[in-house]
């Protein structure tokens, strides 16, 4: 189990082009925030989404990048991002190296198998994790100004 404090896990995920992206490559530029989703276009992952999508201007003014990850295909986040104007990167973990690196992953939820918690990392500038959240219900979202309060912390 991953702690705060601990250096973050890396991991080989896919952009919209099925291109692999490495995690280690937003490492050490800015802060980063690893906002895991259970499953594009489910109403609660749209909300958390679209909420991180509609403060992005302040995260960056808190030099932070914001990373969405779950267990659908490329294809399927290309599709999200692009009916709710998305401007973040979604990135597909459908390999599941991700949840199973950052130890995130529900054995079984509403029938899928092997799928990624709601959960929020945040990894510093020198790959540590300073901030971590999981929720072991996919209907909880994250606290906002929480994830805020940390990156104004690091800033």
């Amino acid at each position: 189990m991953l702690n705060v404090g601990e250096r973050a896990p890396d991991a080989t995920i896919f952009d919209y082009d099925r291109k692999p992206v490495k995690l280690s490559q937003f490492f050490g530029k800015k802060n980063t925030v690893l906002a895991f989703y259970f499953l594009a276009f489910s109403p609660v992952c749209t909300n958390e989404m679209c909420t991180f999508d509609q403060g992005l201007k302040e995260f960056e003014k808190l030099d932070a990048t914001v990373l969405g990850i779950s267990v659908d295909s490329p294809f399927a986040n290309k599709a999200f991002a692009e009916k709710y104007n998305i401007k973040y990167p979604l990135l597909s973990d459908f390999n599941k190296e991700a949840i199973k690196n950052y130890d995130v992953v529900h054995n079984e939820m509403f029938g899928f198998k092997e799928i990624g918690k709601r959960a929020v990392f945040i990894v510093d500038k020198n790959g540590i994790i300073r901030y971590k959240w999981v929720a072991e219900d996919p209907r909880n979202e994250p606290n906002y100004d929480e994830i805020r309060k940390v990156l104004q912390q690091l800033k």
